[in-house]
C-alpha cells in the first residue's frame, strides 16, 4: 500500500477530487453511521480552508479538512476525519492526524488546533496533545467532546 498525501487549498481542488471527497464522506457519515445531516455545509470552499487527502492510486482512502482559523474564532478546526472502511486498522488514521498537524503548523504557525471528537476517541486524540475543551454533547445521537491542542 503506497499512500500519496495531498493537501490542497479548496481553490486548487479538481472536480474529480472534490467528488471523491464528498462520496467518501457520504459513504461513511451518512450511510455507515446513519447520520442524516447536511454534510455539504458551505465550509468546504470558504476562506483558506484546505483538504488533506490520502490516495491509494486513484482511490481516496482517508481525508479531513482544515478550516480557516480566521473564520473559526482563531483556531484551525479539523473536521470530517475519515478513513475508508476497508483501510481501517492499518495505521492510516494516525498518519492522517500527524499529517494534519504538520499541515496546520506549516500554514498557520503557532495557531491552536481544535476538533470535535466522538467522545470515545478522547484517548486517541490525547496522544497528539489534544485536551478536552468543554462539556460532552450529543451530535447526531453520538456523544462528542471538544478538544484543543495549543
Amino acid at each position: 500500500m503506497t499512500i500519496d498525501w495531498i493537501c490542497k487549498h479548496h481553490s486548487d481542488l479538481g472536480k474529480e477530487q472534490l467528488y471523491a471527497v464528498l462520496q467518501l464522506r457520504a459513504e461513511v457519515f451518512v450511510v455507515e453511521q446513519k447520520c442524516v445531516y447536511q454534510d455539504v455545509d458551505g465550509q468546504d470552499l470558504e476562506g483558506d480552508t484546505c483538504h488533506l487527502m490520502a490516495w491509494d492510486g486513484d482511490r481516496l482512502v482517508a481525508y479531513l479538512r482544515l478550516l480557516d482559523p480566521e473564520l473559526q474564532g482563531g483556531d484551525v478546526v479539523i473536521g470530517r476525519v475519515i478513513t475508508a472502511p476497508d483501510y481501517r486498522g492499518k495505521g492510516l488514521g494516525h498518519e492522517l492526524i500527524a499529517q494534519a498537524l504538520k499541515q496546520a503548523e506549516k500554514r498557520w504557525p503557532e495557531v491552536p488546533v481544535y476538533l470535535s471528537a466522538q467522545a470515545h476517541l478522547q484517548g486517541y486524540y490525547g496522544r497528539y496533545g489534544f485536551v478536552v475543551a468543554g462539556e460532552e454533547y450529543l451530535e447526531d445521537d453520538i456523544p462528542h467532546i471538544g478538544m484543543r491542542r495549543s
